[in-house]
């Protein structure tokens, strides 16, 4: 059996790995929590994804023996740049001894995957941390053509939100001219919530735990096609 292991921040929405374990079939996703101060803001965020942090999430992790460890964190990674983000993935990958990545680049790397160059991005973080989120995509070569911040400022905020408001988040700040929408927090349950997106957007939606899984699954070799799960999960890409 395939072991993805995934280090989460705090708890919100990490029900979304069993749900993905359940629908995967013979794939074992432990997750290994961290914990700091639960806010959408700069200097929170990079204490949160700090060296020291992700280290402890790896030392939870290794009882697992996880062939390849994701740090489960949207803006905690991104708040890096794109250079931070990617030392960040090689200091847990060390940390780790396997390799390693994090949700920001399972972004980049499924819009490849999908052929998706020009995205809406629909952000349940205050405005400037959603905009350093559009300028690491921009730097993995994903243009943003809009970008809209909810303006929440935890996590457990996001997690409370009820699953017909992450529906029309997500539907309600779509862009014609988009070739998909990216939900960025991983904080927000959204696997369940897939299905119902794509069919109102008539387009793929790439959610942050949904990416993070897939990335999981990428630095393994490991490919699964589950049609609950999106466009991406549909594609051997």
């Amino acid at each position: 059996m395939t072991t993805i292991g995934f280090i989460y921040p705090d708890h919100a929405a990490e029900d979304d790995y069993p749900l993905a374990e359940q629908l995967l079939g013979d794939i074992s996703l432990p997750v290994a929590h961290i914990y700091g101060t639960d806010l959408h803001a700069v200097p929170e965020l990079l204490d949160l994804g700090s060296e020291t942090r992700l280290a402890e999430g790896a030392r939870l992790l290794a009882k697992h023996q996880p062939e390849a460890v994701v740090w489960a964190c949207t803006s905690g990674s991104f708040v890096y740049g794109w250079d931070g983000a990617r030392n960040q993935a090689d200091q847990l990958a060390a940390a780790a001894g396997v390799p390693a990545s994090s949700t920001s680049f399972a972004f980049v790397h499924a819009a490849k995957a999908l052929g998706v160059q020009r995205v809406a991005v629909a952000a349940s973080y205050p405005d400037d941390v959603a905009r350093l989120f559009v300028d690491f995509l921009a730097a993995g070569g994903v243009e943003v053509l809009s970008m809209s911040s909810a303006d929440i400022d935890t996590a457990a905020e996001v997690g409370q939100l009820a699953p017909e408001a992450v529906v029309d988040l997500a539907v309600s700040h779509d862009h014609p001219d988009a070739d998909a929408v990216l939900v960025p927090d991983t904080a927000m349950r959204t696997l369940g919530e897939i299905t119902a997106i794509e069919e109102k957007l008539g387009k793929p939606v790439l959610t942050a735990n949904q990416v993070t899984v897939w990335e999981g699954l990428r630095l393994t070799g490991t490919s699964r096609l589950v049609r609950s799960l999106g466009a991406l999960f549909r594609t051997k890409g």
